[in-house]
């Protein structure tokens, strides 16, 4: 029995999926979601969640190839967030 245990070749990261947590696609998805719904209902705490999370999904990177998505999320999080604050003081 020996080598029993080990690999001759050992899997890479990205075999099993991203292993990382989200992919960027789901949280520009997240992102967008989140800050439609802050529009509706709790603003200050959804407003901040989309921009987070569309920052996240752009790579902290504002160029680069399929980043609408990421960039209406960081937009609109933050107009969110503008708005909620505006009205609760205001």
């Amino acid at each position: 029995m020996t080598g029993f245990g080990t690999r001759k070749t050992p899997r890479s990261r990205g075999r099993m999926g991203s292993g990382g947590g989200p992919d960027r696609a789901t949280l520009g998805i997240i992102g967008l979601v989140c800050a439609v719904a802050g529009f509706f209902t709790l603003g200050i705490v959804l407003g901040p969640i989309a921009v987070i999370c569309g920052w996240l999904a752009m790579g902290r990177r504002w160029t680069g190839s399929r980043r609408a998505m990421a960039l209406v999320a960081l937009i609109l999080g933050a107009i969110d967030t503008l708005a909620a604050v505006l009205w609760t003081f205001f």
